[in-house]
């Protein structure tokens, strides 16, 4: 587990956008189980987190013409618990951190693994976001 102290100013990269901390089980439960469209980042210390997956998140969401109606993320090495009922939602994909998940009513309709984060920008993964989100939502 990493302390709150040094992981604070990386939740606050998506909470300052909108972004829902989902930090137990129950608020995954919660947050899933809301009709709609939406978005779960689950966010990681890690540099391609920091230099790719947050970054392209925010770009993408100022772009996209169709945006997820919900905004959620969980913090992996953080938050095990919300982070292993979020995981669940992602099957069968395995555990990945950074990653990205599209939902429609609950449902996974797309997903961003971590190698396909590594070694991309920002710019790329908002790219690849925008398009998700007009093929998807």
């Amino acid at each position: 587990m990493y302390p709150e102290t040094m992981v604070a100013p990386m939740r606050q990269d998506l909470s300052s956008i909108g972004f829902q901390e989902l930090k137990t089980a129950t608020d995954v439960d919660a947050f899933m189980k809301e009709k709609g469209t939406s978005i779960v980042v689950i966010n990681s210390v890690c540099g391609c987190a920091a230099g790719s997956a947050r970054p392209g998140v925010k770009k993408a969401l100022e772009l996209a013409g169709k945006k997820p109606e919900k905004l959620g993320t969980v913090f992996a090495g953080v938050d095990k618990e919300a982070t292993q009922r979020a995981r669940e939602y992602t099957l069968p994909y395995p555990p990945s951190s950074p990653a990205i998940a599209i939902f429609k009513d609950g449902e996974l309709v797309h997903f961003v693994e971590r190698h396909h984060i590594e070694g991309r920008n920002a710019d790329m993964i908002a790219q690849h976001l925008v398009g998700a989100f007009e093929d998807l939502l």
